[in-house]
């Protein structure tokens, strides 16, 4: 029998292209993996990241920075783009918003490589859209994350519709979800799941509502949800049937994904509701409220669980940060800036340190490389271990002074993409 081997530039030619195949196919799937808020299922954990900085500045491991619209909605990756909200025209100043009718909202993206402009949809917001008060130009009117099936990518903007677009920036459709407004605007974030987009319409319209992603039509729509900016979220039970679970005030439910039917209901906390749901394999830890409480449930049950499936609850938490878990702990960058760690099995708590900065953060933790990363809104990225003892490996501060980091950071291969109101940074090893 031949042995049929490749020799000399036939063979380095070979081996080049299927390193390169591997390449592009690892980057394709890291990008899947990062395409809502927070990445996978919204745990703000990322696998395989490759070695990432853990001590970067405007100097030094910078790879690259590109002028954005202004905006809080945090950067997704799909393919070889980055992509995020924005806004302009109008509310980008406070002490001079401009006029109302100038407001144009956008859908941006950028090159993953080098950051360089790729397109942007530019869409006409709604009439109901808020005046640019003191609290609504803290936020802005682009905050929420878009999602992406690695097909098309979904987009919300509150009052002004849930926008679907192709990858090149071209729109498919536009739905209403209603147009009620309150306090800071809009915050939820949509998910794809299956031949669905879901999206939180609480604000809008006190709904959680369902839509088909092909057609932009409304498959089914649950309206007494309250008081809630949280983002959903999806988790497989051990029955093997696949629930979506919301947080709202009072109520913590779980749903039937296909048709919006009330699976199970926990009480939850009595207080509007802004940080996601963290899903660890049947547990759901749901945090919020004004004076911080922390709930555990175990998901799969049916009619009212409260007394059946809540495993804790702890007046312990965050107002507006999703925590994370990781090795049996929950960490958070606390919105009133300190870092926060609870043991997950009872919401004992381990630490409560304030970060020396003390700003507010608008952020959610996120881990890579081993590595929690707490990105607060003056610029500067606090870098601690992973663990339960509270330990501080770097603050690192990027940006004029002037600009807000609101956006949970993105990881990419190597690299941290890092958001604020004037930016897109890109950070790696150099």
């Amino acid at each position: 029998m031949r042995n049929h081997e490749f020799r000399g530039p036939l063979r380095k030619w070979a081996t080049a292209a299927l390193y390169a195949l591997c390449v592009m196919t690892s980057t394709d799937i890291f990008a899947e993996s990062w395409g809502r808020f927070r990445g996978p299922n919204g745990t703000g954990v990322a696998e395989n990241t490759g070695a990432l900085p853990v001590h970067w500045s405007n100097e030094k491991n910078l790879v690259w920075k590109t002028p954005a619209a202004r905006g809080s909605s945090c950067p997704i990756l799909v393919k070889d783009l980055i992509v995020f909200t924005g806004y302009s025209g109008y509310g980008e100043k406070l002490d001079d918003p401009g006029e109302r009718d100038s407001l144009k909202l956008h859908i941006i993206a950028i090159a993953r490589n080098d950051g360089s402009p790729q397109w942007t949809l530019t869409l006409t917001p709604s009439p109901e859209e808020q005046e640019a008060t003191p609290r609504v130009a803290d936020h802005g009117y682009a905050s929420p994350t878009p999602c992406t099936d690695g097909e098309k990518i979904y987009a919300a903007f509150g009052p002004s519709g849930v926008v679907c677009c192709s990858l090149d920036g071209k729109e498919v459709w536009r739905t209403s979800i209603g147009t009620g407004v309150a306090g800071f605007g809009a915050a939820a974030s949509p998910i794809v799941y299956g031949d669905l987009v879901y999206i939180n319409a609480a604000i809008e319209s006190q709904a959680l509502v369902a839509i088909n992603k092909h057609t932009g039509e409304i498959a089914w729509k649950v309206e007494d949800i309250n008081r809630a900016w949280t983002t959903p979220t999806i988790v497989t039970p051990e029955n093997g049937t696949p629930e979506l679970v919301m947080h709202h005030k009072e109520l913590i439910r779980g749903y039937d994904p296909k048709t919006g039917e009330v699976l199970w209901t926990c009480r939850g906390i009595p207080d509007y509701v802004v940080p996601g749901i963290v899903v660890v394999d049947d547990i759901l830890y749901c945090s919020g409220g004004r004076q911080n409480r922390t709930i555990a449930v175990k998901a799969g049950g049916r009619g009212d669980v409260t007394e059946t499936h809540k495993l804790w609850e702890v007046t312990v938490g965050a107002n507006v940060t999703t925590p994370l878990f990781h090795n049996g702990y929950l960490f958070w960058s606390h919105d009133k800036g300190m870092a926060q760690c609870l043991n997950a099995e009872d919401g004992s708590t381990l630490f409560r340190e304030r970060y020396e900065s003390r700003d507010r953060v608008y952020a959610s933790v996120v881990l890579g490389d081993g590595r929690l990363y707490a990105q607060l809104r003056d610029g500067t990225c606090v870098v601690m271990a992973a663990k339960p003892e509270h330990t501080i490996l770097a603050e690192n501060l990027l940006g004029d002074g002037e600009e807000q980091f609101n956006a949970t950071p993105a990881f990419d291969q190597g690299r941290i993409i890092l958001r604020s109101t004037k930016a897109v940074y890109c950070v790696g090893k150099k």
